[in-house]
């Protein structure tokens, strides 16, 4: 690690053809003065990432909302946000026997 002389910052090493130097965001450069140096290339491995679309059986279920298009008394349910962070977050719910989906009311 090198720090800026001007306005100590981090600096990084640049690499140009076969020269070597320290830059800063500032803009300031300095020469690679005789540091050794190992230069690491590093790839981000993929996380792997499971995807759920459409699939409402590993929500959780309410047994005190009834469905409003058949009556049943359970049904799946997620929060989302739907505007600005600082409002509260929208419950939907979907009838576990129709699949109809609503919004709570409140």
């Amino acid at each position: 690690m090198k720090f800026c002389s001007k306005c100590n910052g981090l600096m990084r090493i640049a690499v140009q053809g076969k020269d070597r130097f320290w830059v800063c965001s500032c803009g300031n450069q300095e020469a690679l003065s005789g540091e050794s140096v190992t230069l690491k290339e590093t790839v981000a491995k993929p996380k792997e990432v499971e995807v759920v679309d459409g699939d409402v059986n590993n929500l959780p279920i309410t047994d005190d909302e009834p469905c409003p298009k058949c009556e049943n008394k359970t049904a799946y349910y997620w929060l989302q946000q739907m505007r600005a962070g600082d409002e509260a977050e929208t419950k939907f719910l979907q009838c576990t026997k129709c699949k109809h989906t609503w919004r709570e009311n409140t």
